[in-house]
């Protein structure tokens, strides 16, 4: 007879603490192909509670279980799985709905295994932020060892792993912020320089850098803040959009487009784990970003972790403005 465990769904979209109820839900048993993995730890990011509220790229069937990532225990496989067996710490497969105690996968989807010695709650942020930093730092302009590279929303999760992965790679950071205070934030998450975001923010970084030309900007908000970042950038220079925190249009005069050849491009994780790069290539850039969790040379900042019992809470936390830090679900407490 199947388990029951506790699981949050939605049954339909709007304000996510709305929507979002505790239920009891029977674990589905566990076919030949199968695994069972007890989850340890589950983030809410920026894109869970845009699937909530309906505003997200790709949306589930209703009713659904959110969560994207997550890092579990395996429990139990089937007879015909060989390449994970019970106790293996691993990297729940994307979009498996990981805001629940427990959940049944095809065992060829787990790729990526996890250090049973790592930290449970680092290693469940794996999945999206950190490639989502690889693949601004690695795949939109080709960057030199000393490049500058320049973004907003730099206390965030991924701002923060931009940050410790350009201080691998060699480069030098100019990260933007909405407030003041952030200065050792920053420093501590290995940026060169801080700054607020404002009108005048090309002049700022003109005078930090010493003129310095940075042709990669990194946008996770839109609106005017675009065009701050735009006023940052060398001619030629592009900026890469992964974000919609103003939940305004990107703005970017015509000028900078025209005379100065401003590019203004996206970068979407699901599209590149989907349509853009193979097996081989998605287990090599987690291996990497594994390696570097593992050692302790990128991480995030939590904010706090919640029951699932406290799923309101937590949405609601995960909200609100000011935040240096991450949300994290701890299922199995």
């Amino acid at each position: 007879m199947s388990n029951v465990k506790k699981a949050v769904q939605f049954s339909m979209t709007g304000n996510p603490p709305d929507v979002v109820e505790l239920i009891d839900l029977a674990t589905a048993e566990v076919g030949p192909d199968e695994a069972l993995i007890d989850v340890e730890a589950a983030a809410i990011n920026p894109s869970h509670l845009l699937t909530l509220s309906g505003g997200y790229g790709v949306q589930p069937e209703l009713p659904a279980i959110p969560g994207a990532e997550g890092a579990g225990i395996v429990r139990e496989v089937g007879a015909d799985v060989t390449n994970v067996k019970p106790g293996d710490r691993v990297m729940i497969p994307p979009y498996s709905g990981t805001w629940r105690q427990q959940v049944v996968v095809k065992a060829d989807a787990i790729v990526v295994s996890l250090p049973v010695e790592g930290d449970p709650i680092q290693l469940a942020m794996l999945m999206a932020n950190p490639p989502t930093a690889w693949l601004l730092l690695k795949t939109v302009v080709d960057l030199e060892p000393d490049d500058w590279v320049i973004q907003n929303a730099a206390n965030s999760a991924v701002g923060q792993y931009v940050m410790q992965l350009a201080r691998i790679y060699g480069l030098r950071t100019v990260n933007v912020v909405r407030r003041e205070g952030l200065d050792d934030f920053i420093a501590a998450a290995g940026g060169d320089v801080c700054a607020v975001d404002g009108p005048d923010l090309g002049e700022h970084v003109k005078a930090a850098t010493d003129g310095a030309p940075i042709k990669l900007a990194i946008d996770a908000v839109g609106g005017a803040s675009t065009q701050h970042l735009a006023d940052c950038l060398a001619d030629g220079g592009t900026i890469a959009n992964y974000g919609l925190l103003s939940k305004q249009p990107c703005h970017l005069w015509p000028d900078d487009i025209i005379f100065r050849e401003i590019t203004l491009t996206g970068v979407w994780l699901t599209l590149w784990l989907r349509k853009y790069s193979t097996l081989k290539e998605r287990k090599a850039v987690y291996g990497e970003l594994v390696g570097y969790i593992a050692e302790g040379r990128m991480r995030a900042e939590i904010e706090a972790t919640y029951p699932l019992e406290r799923i309101k809470d937590a949405v609601i936390h995960a909200m609100q403005g000011g935040r240096n830090g991450k949300v994290i679900l701890t299922p199995n407490p």
